[in-house]
């Protein structure tokens, strides 16, 4: 009869890649069943956006075939469980994750919908807030023009905002409590204030993850949210001209402050390439070629991934269906695709720290 400490040994001799350590020590194997014809057992992975989920489980139906039985049964259950960052204080929020760049018009607000709903897709629980206190485009993006949430009162008296939930998102934004064709003339201390209630006076509930919108640049809503909040990572957002990068480094040095601090998670670089719907093989490299990748090699961090110039994305934006809701759409599988890397390099550092 096969013994359990049989099947956690031949488990022992597989290694996650990105945490550099075998599962049985990372405590990964969980439930294991053995009957004479199969063997049953769950690898708990440290986010369902895991990309290196399939490999995995590939290297464990080898290490059971070489170490136990070639022949017997191996019935595997790939799941997760989200670790929450050792910053968090944030009652039932996980990770916070800031996307940001350091300038308008690199579409900074469409990546960070696409990338909540790319890691919503996995399976983890997420949430969107958008911060972009004088531009808010998350209305627009989800087609909740006039929206507004509702308010609840908690078990010991205090109000909360309920976010709106939509596509399996949670979502919030100022521009549900603002005239979309007034502008909003606050000055620093005001915006600091709105920001704080976004985060403290919602209802999140349970989120693995929460995707921050930040505007662009570096001014009062970075330092609040930076400051002020137990954040996990920070995401940049930046197209391939120079005159995006040089503004992107601004950004990112402003992460990497010593007062601040925040890990940067990686690069992504929009409107990488132009490909036109009739000629989807053709790649047009009109604003340049690389800069992202370059930028993230200069700051010895990830490069997540390159999104192309297409008009699909922005109609869909426009539209109120973000791109990722088109499974037919190449633009979404980047998106799962960015969304992957960036839970993993969230759990490569939390590992670590």
């Amino acid at each position: 009869m096969i013994t359990k400490e049989q099947v956690l040994h031949a488990l022992s001799h597989v290694d996650d890649p990105d945490l550099k350590k075998d599962l049985v020590t990372l405590n990964m194997i969980k439930n294991v069943e053995i009957t004479p014809s199969k063997i049953r057992f769950d690898v708990v992975l440290t986010t369902p956006a895991c990309p290196m989920k399939g490999p995995i489980e590939h290297a464990c139906r080898n290490a059971i075939a070489l170490f136990i039985d070639k022949d017997i049964a191996v019935e595997i259950n790939m799941t997760s469980h989200v670790i929450g960052s050792k910053r968090s204080q944030l009652s039932n929020i996980k990770n916070i994750i800031l996307v940001a760049s350091g300038k308008g018009g690199v579409g900074k607000s469409t990546v960070a919908a696409n990338l909540a709903l790319a890691l919503g897709a996995t399976g983890a629980r997420t949430g969107l807030l958008d911060a972009d206190i004088y531009g808010p485009s998350l209305p627009i993006m989800f087609g909740l023009e006039g929206a507004h949430p509702r308010a609840s009162k908690t078990a010991d008296g205090k109000t909360k905002i309920e976010p709106i939930e939509k596509y399996g998102l949670k979502l919030l934004s100022i521009g549900f409590f603002t005239d979309p064709n007034q502008p909003v003339p606050w000055r620093g201390p005001m915006v600091s204030t709105a920001v704080k209630q976004l985060f403290n006076d919602a209802d999140w509930g349970e989120l693995d993850y929460l995707v921050v919108d930040l505007p662009p640049g570096t001014g009062d809503v970075h330092i609040t949210v930076a400051q002020g909040f137990p954040i996990a990572g920070a995401v940049i957002v930046t197209t391939p001209q120079n005159v995006a990068l040089a503004d992107a480094v601004r950004g990112i040095g402003m992460f990497l402050m010593d007062t601040i601090n925040i890990p940067l998670l990686g690069v992504v670089e929009n409107m990488a390439y132009f490909t036109p719907a009739e000629l989807s093989n053709h790649k047009y490299y009109i604003f340049g070629k690389d800069g992202g990748k370059r930028l993230a090699e200069r700051f010895n961090a990830p490069f997540l991934g390159e999104i192309p110039l297409v008009k699909g994305i922005s109609d869909s934006g426009d539209n109120g269906l973000p791109v990722m809701m088109d499974e037919d759409n190449p633009a979404a599988a980047a998106f799962l695709d960015i969304a992957g890397k960036v839970a993993q390099q969230l759990a490569i550092a939390q590992a670590v720290g």
